[in-house]
Order: C-alpha cells, then sequence, then structure tokens
C-alpha cells in the first residue's frame, strides 16, 4: 500500500487512504484493511473488448500509449509491477486508462542512485507472465512488465491471450518461439508495423526485448493519431465499436432501455449516478433502468429477457449445467435496497485454464407494459498466488474480464435463453 500511495500520475489509479478495522472494534464492519480509490468509474477497458475479435488499431494505439505512459512513471520511480492483465486496466470517468492492483509490485531500484536489484519472486497469471519466470534464476524487473503490455497490447487487438502459458506445456507459445504461428490467425491478421512492436515486446530472451524508450520510438507509436482531439463520446464510440457490430451492445441496451428512460426516471437513483456520469460513460451505456429507477451499471455483461426470474434461473442454471459450470442454488435478497433481486454464484474455467468466478442478479421489472428480468453479471474476486521460498502467500484480485465476457456471450445466444434476451429492433 505504501508503495501505491506514493505513485501519483494520470494512468495510474490513485490511492487515497487506507484504514485498517481490528476484530471487536469498529461494530458494523468486517475486520479487514479497507483501500480508498479513486473511482474508475468508465469500467473495466477489456469489458468493451469482444472475445476474439479484438479492437480495431486506431483505439489500441489510444489506450496502448496511456499504458506505457503509466508504466514508464512507474519505472522512473523505481517500481515493478509485476502483475500487468487486462483486469488490472480500468477507466475513468473521462475515459482515461489507469493502472491499479499494485498488490504483487515490487522495488527494484533506488531513485536517488539508479542502482538497480534483480528479482527472485515467481508471481502473476499465466498467460501474462514472461517467461524467464519459469526458472529458478533472478530476473530483471523492467522486461517482465515490457513482456505483460506486450501481451496486453495483443490481447487488445485479437480479443484473446496469445497462449496458455509460455512454457513448452503451451502449443501456441512454442509455436511462437520456433517462428512458425505468422501464417496463423490473427498474428497473420497483424499489419507489418504492429506485428515488430508486438515481436520485440515479446522477444523470449529478455536482453533482446524492447525497452520502454525503444517502444516509444517506434514507428507504430510515433504515427499520428486524431482520436484523442475528437473528444470522449468519439474515443467510447470507437471502443464499442465492434461490440455494436457484433450485436453485443443490442442485448446489454435493448429498446425497453430507451423507452424506461424517456419515461421514467428516479430522482434518488439519478442523483447517486451523478457522479459517475459524463458524455464517455453515457455513450458507453453504463446506465441501466428498471422500476426501481435509473442507476449506474458498470458492466456491459448484462441483458433484459421476457421471463420472470423464476423461470429464467431455472433455465440458467440448466445452461451452466450443461457446460460445466458450477453454480450454487439462487438466493432472493430478503432486505434493503436489493429486496426481491435473486443472486446466484457461479464459477469455472476459461479456455485459458483461468479461473473466472462471478456473481449473477436477477430482477424483476415491469415497464411500460413490458414484464421480464433484468440481469447483470458481475464479476467477483478470485485469488492468485506468489510464491516466495516454501510457502505460498494469498493475494485478492479480480478474475478474467475476457473470460466474463465469453461466458456472458455463450448464455445470451445459446438455444435455451436467446429467444428471450430483448434486443434493439
Amino acid at each position: 500500500m505504501r508503495v501505491h500511495a506514493a505513485l501519483k500520475h494520470r494512468n495510474v489509479l490513485e490511492f487515497i487512504n487506507a484504514i485498517v478495522v481490528e476484530p471487536g472494534k469498529n461494530a458494523g464492519y468486517f475486520p479487514a484493511i479497507y483501500m480508498l480509490l479513486e473511482i474508475a468509474a468508465g469500467g473495466d477497458l477489456f469489458d468493451k473488448i469482444v472475445p476474439d475479435v479484438g479492437i480495431g488499431e486506431e483505439i489500441a494505439q489510444h489506450y496502448f500509449t496511456q499504458l506505457a505512459n503509466g508504466l514508464s512513471y512507474i519505472h522512473d520511480e523505481g517500481v515493478c509491477h509485476r502483475d500487468l492483465k487486462p483486469e488490472n486496466i480500468l477507466l475513468d470517468v473521462a475515459g482515461t486508462l489507469k493502472i491499479s492492483d499494485f498488490g504483487l509490485c515490487s522495488v527494484y531500484k533506488l531513485k536517488e542512485t539508479g542502482k538497480t536489484r534483480r528479482l527472485s519472486e515467481r508471481c502473476g497469471s499465466l498467460p501474462y507472465v514472461a517467461p524467464e519466470l519459469g526458472t529458478e534464476i533472478p530476473y530483471d524487473a523492467e522486461p517482465i512488465d515490457v513482456w505483460g503490455i506486450g501481451v496486453i497490447l495483443f490481447t487488445m487487438l485479437a480479443g484473446n491471450t496469445p497462449w496458455d502459458e509460455p512454457t513448452a506445456q503451451s502449443t501456441e507459445f512454442v509455436r511462437y518461439s520456433k517462428g512458425r504461428c505468422f501464417e496463423d490467425h490473427p498474428w497473420s491478421d497483424f499489419g507489418n508495423s504492429v506485428l515488430s512492436l508486438l515481436t520485440g515486446m515479446l522477444a523470449i530472451d529478455p536482453e533482446t526485448r524492447m525497452t520502454l524508450s525503444e517502444i516509444f520510438g517506434h514507428p507504430w507509436m510515433m504515427r499520428p493519431s486524431q482520436l484523442a482531439n475528437k473528444g470522449v463520446a468519439a474515443i467510447a464510440d470507437k471502443l464499442t465499436e465492434n461490440l455494436r457490430h457484433t450485436g453485443d451492445l443490442e442485448m446489454a441496451s435493448p429498446d425497453v432501455v430507451n423507452a424506461m428512460n424517456v419515461d421514467s426516471e428516479d430522482g434518488d437513483e439519478a442523483t447517486r449516478s451523478d457522479r459517475y456520469q459524463s458524455q464517455f460513460t453515457q455513450n458507453l451505456q453504463l446506465f441501466t433502468q428498471t422500476q426501481a429507477g435509473r442507476r449506474y451499471t458498470p458492466h456491459l455483461t448484462r441483458f433484459y429477457a421476457s421471463l420472470g426470474p423464476g423461470i429464467l434461473l431455472h433455465l440458467m442454471q440448466e445452461f451452466f449445467s450443461q457446460n460445466e459450470i458450477q453454480s450454487n442454488p439462487p438466493k432472493e435478497v430478503q432486505s434493503g435496497q436489493e429486496k426481491g433481486m435473486w443472486k446466484m454464484r457461479v464459477g469455472g474455467f476459461d479456455r485459458r485454464k483461468l479461473i473466472f468466478k462471478g456473481t449473477i442478479e436477477v430482477e424483476p421489472f415491469e415497464m411500460n407494459g413490458i414484464q421480464g428480468s433484468f440481469v447483470v453479471m458481475a464479476r467477483t474476486q478470485v485469488c492468485d498466488f506468489i510464491l516466495t521460498g516454501t510457502m505460498d502467500v494469498e493475494f485478492i484480485v479480480q478474475g478474467n474480464p475476457i473470460s466474463w465476457r465469453q461466458l456472458w456471450k455463450a448464455m445470451v445466444t445459446s438455444k435455451m435463453l436467446e429467444p428471450h434476451v430483448l434486443k434493439k429492433r
């Protein structure tokens, strides 16, 4: 926390304060460390990326430049992030990229003298870790973060990671290491300029891997872009362009939502949502409506259905069972603001063998003669580990937003649910 608190940059999520609640004190709060962080009202960057499709090069360059700027500052402060991956890349209310989650970071350089040290802990998520972490040899700090942003850029452009893990256990990584992947999709879809940048950042030998200075000097990074000058609305539209082309936004914000927004407005909910409201978040369609009122919903993994919660939850459980996804029995919230809402926890493994976990919230709605259910699929926290000697020390991180979007898409397009999902006409 101390390291994160000292980092102040427009592309780093700001750490504001922390409070320790000890057992037996501060009744009403669970004993824990509570951290107050900057609000990332734009949600996850990768929640807006279509799996196996990705985003266009122009918007990818826009956000990758911000990512590289943030990482350059972090390294200048002598800090190595060590856990760069999609779920740690957020957007603020104006659409600015924010690097978050410094739970696995390490100080490797003294700013005053420039003296550096090699690191030895093995940590991170397998699809994003550099190959040198697969050995017992201490490693240089900066190259592993460069590798991480290289995988992130690939994932932006392709909608998935290039491999399960950077080891001989992954067929895709072996083909890459032998130079045999470049006629395969999606490698063959990349232009020569961005391909040379990707392979430079993903050089297997950390000694030959590109540095951040070389990345900033690469032609792909230096080519002019007018996107930033067009305003946040244009950036939001460009970011969600492929979501519209694939029809995903038609299910996240169907006609029934527009009708509700015109005919119904809850003053209290609108007031609570004001802090998240901007031209950027509105263009991302991060606001939803039920009879409870208009509210901020940062997840685009949502949909409206023409069935009531009882029948819909039964169909969802059947879908999970058929697809070997674990789910708990749904429970109805009996009190508070969420009274009448049903919640169900689900979890499993994605195609990259990564754990995904989350909560599905289902609430009834009846607006303008239309009855049904509103469903929000919210990722929850899962566990990663850092190995230090013979002891596993647990850290809490979030599940992959791409995995969660893949699950959402599979469910809303399934034969049993698709006929009941409301869409734009």
